[in-house]
């Protein structure tokens, strides 16, 4: 039957007798523990090929030496997964369900089985929607019992994925369109309704300060969008990477002081920003004391 409620990563056992198991990367060799790769089978149990199917045959079985021990025959299955502390085997999804967004490799099973685990969240899935040209969004859709909060739930995907990997949208739905094979439809799912922000939104830019409404002025020409709060988060807003960068050299054409892009990581409000940007001495003498500490410990 179908796994629908989960408190950690779904295994799939072992393998076979005759049969071994290897995760490997990007570069052909096994992933470590923990890491997601394709899961390829090898050993006496793999067959020699797709009968009178010579080009699916040279793609699919392949001599590989993911140990660096000699080349082994495997079968590349397609499937993405990875090895627990235990010796298990988590499945994460399809290789073909890979996607690279803004310059990110991402896996979207990946997303997926870290969504899956949210309270609340019955079943799930994420895809890339780009409903504007050049404007590609991770959208995560999601059937759920009361109480699923979709900001909770960004909160907690930031404790375990990148920011790059945590869907900027959010679609809440009654239940997930199928194919006749009882899979996922991604293409019948709906493109996400824009929600109009609350009118307590203006009201909270009454409370800026100077430098507040200055970053805010920044916020609102780069993401295209007329009120932001001082809380919003810049990835919710439909920042991502490239943007960040923009955003960087605007912070320092307009406060004429740096500001180090992995900071812009750190600090993805306009209150965070704007108290960085109206204090960049303390943020600089940090700085320097930190680079005092080093030059003494390396004299020592």
């Amino acid at each position: 039957g179908r796994v629908r409620h989960a408190t950690g990563p779904i295994t799939i056992g072992g393998p076979i007798a005759n049969t071994h198991i290897r995760i490997i990367d990007a570069n052909n060799r096994q992933a470590p523990i923990g890491v997601v790769g394709e899961l390829c089978i090898g050993g006496e149990g793999v067959a020699r090929g797709y009968r009178n199917m010579p080009d699916l045959t040279a793609e699919k079985f392949v001599l590989l030496d993911p140990l660096g021990e000699g080349k082994e025959r495997l079968y590349r299955t397609g499937d993405l997964a990875r090895f627990t502390s235990d010796g298990q085997l988590a499945f994460v999804g399809r290789r073909d369900h890979q996607v690279k967004v803004r310059g990110f490799r991402i896996e979207l099973g990946e997303v997926e089985a870290a969504l899956a685990v949210q309270p609340n969240v019955r079943e799930c899935t994420v895809i890339v929607r780009e409903d504007t040209p050049g404007d590609q969004r991770l959208t995560a859709y999601v059937t759920a019992t009361q109480g699923f909060d979709p900001e909770l739930a960004k909160i907690a995907l930031r404790d375990r994925l990148p920011e790059y990997m945590v869907p900027g949208v959010f679609v809440v739905l009654d239940t997930l369109p199928l194919t006749p094979n009882g899979k996922v439809d991604r293409s019948a799912l709906p493109q996400p309704v824009s929600v109009d922000r609350p009118a307590s939104s203006e009201r909270s830019t009454e409370l800026m300060n100077v430098d507040q409404r200055r970053v805010a002025k920044i916020w609102q020409d780069l993401l295209h969008i007329d009120l932001v709060r001082l809380n919003d988060n810049f990835f919710d807003l439909g920042g991502h990477s490239l943007l960040l960068v923009k955003l960087q050299a605007q912070l320092k054409a307009e406060f004429s002081a740096d500001f180090p892009l992995v900071e812009l990581f750190q600090r993805t409000t306009v209150s965070a920003q704007a108290d960085r940007m109206s204090s960049p001495t303390r943020a600089n003498d940090a700085l320097e004391r930190a680079r005092g500490r080093a030059e003494r410990l390396a004299r020592a």
